[in-house]
């Protein structure tokens, strides 16, 4: 059976991977609430008609974990009246630009060099791994954000599933949102009509064959694998999820409980 789109998540004509990430269950029995954070790819191509969609979320931050380089790329994110933008770069520009030369421009024998034979998803986990390990202020100021008077916020990158991923990950760890749960919402952005749409230089079909869409495949699908990559590396380096929120972010108890209260039903 076909799973049908909620009418709060439109298949948006110029904004790939949004969502409402209300209703995911908690380790206590609660669940996060409708209406307060929403996920999605960036909005540098929203229409009108999108822009008037999100307009009415009534949305106090749009947090844009894009760098320069994913910017200049795509665009600045529409305005939005009286939403504010946080820009919070979680990945190098030099990452960035060097990324999408290879992602547009690359060829065949480049990209055998660079993704095949399990690289391509080795560079995805490490990918991973570095984020959590080195953007802890980042994610820390979202949490703090988040916790004080943010809500209901937005948060993206270029496609929505890496970044904006694991940020939206590490909020609803913060929150006490079941594994499987975040896990699940994560690979929801695999859904075809959320992926974000490759872009190639060449217009020959070559640029386009099955080869090529396979070896870059990995740098566009949302993995178990790559989640699992960053929840293992909070356990080596901090001990714990309690430990990361507590030492890594340096969130107070308080901040946690006022963050619940905000999110949580």
């Amino acid at each position: 059976m076909t799973q049908q789109v909620p009418s709060t998540e439109p298949e948006l004509a110029g904004v790939r991977n949004f969502r409402d990430v209300g209703g995911l269950p908690t380790v206590d029995g609660r669940r996060v609430r409708q209406g307060v954070l929403f996920r999605s790819g960036h909005l540098a191509h929203a229409t009108g008609e999108d822009a008037a969609f999100l307009t009415t979320l009534g949305l106090h931050t749009i947090f844009d974990f894009r760098n320069a380089a994913d910017q200049k790329l795509e665009g600045p994110d529409v305005e939005l009246p009286g939403v504010r933008n946080v820009n919070l770069p979680l990945s190098d520009p030099a990452d960035g630009a060097e990324f999408w030369r290879m992602v547009r421009d690359g060829d065949l024998d480049q990209l055998r060099a660079i993704l095949s034979d399990g690289k391509g998803a080795n560079r995805m986990i490490a990918s991973y791994r570095t984020i959590i390990r080195n953007r802890t202020a980042e994610h820390s100021q979202v949490l703090r954000a988040l916790a004080e008077d943010s809500v209901p916020a937005l948060m993206h990158c270029a496609a929505g599933k890496d970044r904006a991923g694991l940020s939206v990950a590490v909020t609803l760890l913060a929150l006490g949102v079941e594994r499987e749960a975040i896990v699940d919402d994560y690979l929801k952005s695999n859904a075809k009509h959320r992926r974000y749409k490759v872009h190639r230089s060449s217009s020959a079909a070559s640029a386009y064959s099955p080869e090529v869409m396979d070896l870059l495949s990995p740098l566009f699908d949302a993995r178990a694998e790559y989640l699992a990559a960053a929840f293992d590396t909070i356990e080596e380096t901090w001990g714990g999820v309690d430990a990361y929120l507590e030492k890594g972010l340096g969130l107070t108890p308080e901040t946690r409980e006022r963050l619940r209260e905000r999110l949580l039903d």
